[in-house]
């Protein structure tokens, strides 16, 4: 990849790179309750490794 990017291409990646994070930990008590344990990565909208899926950005 090139060292100047476009600042559009930059913020796309930007966006891409918000998509692996998991959910916030507090976003369980307040989808679920306080008594369920779950992992915040069971909740989040959209998992991307880059490893699996490349992306056309």
């Amino acid at each position: 990849m090139a060292t100047y990017k476009h600042p559009a291409k930059k913020k796309r990646l930007i966006k891409l790179s918000k998509q692996t994070k998991w959910a916030p930990f507090w976003s369980v008590f307040k989808a679920y309750g306080k008594g369920r344990r779950l992992h915040p990565s069971r909740h989040t909208y959209v998992k991307r490794s880059w490893r699996r899926t490349k992306t056309k950005a």
